[in-house]
């Protein structure tokens, strides 16, 4: 299972009722950040859930409305007394962009990993599941991300009784392990049957569409989505300062054929993006408007 939530989903600046942009999600008894716009931790907190498992904190960018809740979070977990080393990913500059930040957040106990995006599409392996950054069309260098949980095949008892597998090397088979026993050696694919279809999330924001988004997104689960304009007088504007509205949004949703869309990084002028919500239903009937917290626990499909 992997638990998702929406802290904030405002772009520029925080407002009384939205904070700004960050997505949340745990997993495996770890947790990713993506993003820690302004209120980050205050959205945590109002969710109940806890600073101390995070792990991991990408970041799509490097304007304010996305890395500003930085220095703040580093201070609360290093008050917390935390002691496990942070992996910070980032595009080009990341090391360079979070020292500035630490002037005012020096002293930390515990070591900061940092794992700058090089390419235009980049994985990274991380504790269980697999984080794939692509490139995307902002004014500076920007990136999405897609998490890939896998699933292995179902494991077959009697393909393990026939081939006399010990029975106390059965779990480990099963997590993927090869083993040896006796001079034998056994491994996962003579017991499991072919893989089954895992988790998939994609989010990215800040961008105009791009070919990459639709075939990076493609079946998703959940595709997270900047809707930064819901007014349809505000396409020009989207043009100009590399963003998108709801629609281009949902058409990307279409041609990506994911299950759900939520969109999110609303204009501080966009106070009831529901209300565009029916048209935007016609080019994407899975489209939703997202909202602070706004929560989803996606699972594994039933074989």
């Amino acid at each position: 299972m992997l638990d998702v939530c929406l802290l904030g989903t405002g772009g520029m600046m925080p407002l009384p009722y939205r904070w700004l942009t960050s997505l949340m999600m745990r997993y495996n008894g770890s947790s990713i950040l993506i993003d820690c716009g302004e209120g980050t931790q205050i959205a945590i907190k109002e969710k109940g859930w806890s600073f101390k498992p995070i792990d991991v904190i990408c970041f799509t960018h490097y304007h304010g409305d996305h890395i500003s809740g930085l220095p703040g979070l580093l201070l609360t977990m290093g008050n917390a007394d935390r002691k496990e080393p942070l992996t910070l990913i980032g595009p080009k500059g990341l090391e360079r962009v979070v020292n500035a930040l630490r002037v005012i957040a020096q002293e930390l106990p515990f070591e900061l990993k940092f794992m700058e995006i090089t390419e235009p599409v980049q994985t990274f392996e991380m504790d269980g599941y697999r984080l794939r950054a692509f490139k995307v069309n902002h004014n500076v260098i920007c990136y999405g991300y897609t998490i890939e949980i896998d699933r292995a095949g179902k494991f077959d008892v009697e393909r393990a009784r026939q081939q006399e597998i010990p029975q106390r090397l059965w779990r480990f088979l099963q997590k993927g392990e090869t083993m040896e026993e006796d001079g034998k050696i056994y491994t996962p694919d003579m017991v499991l049957g072919p893989p089954r279809k895992g988790i998939k999330l994609t989010y990215c924001t800040d961008t105009r569409p791009t070919k990459s988004i639709a075939e990076n997104a493609v079946g998703s689960d959940l595709f997270i989505c900047e809707g930064m304009y819901g007014e349809p007088d505000k396409a020009k504007k989207a043009v100009e300062y590399k963003h998108m509205t709801f629609y281009e949004a949902a058409r990307l949703a279409k041609e990506a054929d994911v299950q759900e869309m939520w969109l999110t990084h609303y204009s501080p002028s966009l106070t009831r993006p529901e209300e565009y919500m029916d048209e935007v239903r016609k080019i994407f009937p899975g489209a939703k408007a997202g909202k602070d917290r706004m929560s989803v626990e996606l699972y594994f499909p039933e074989s």
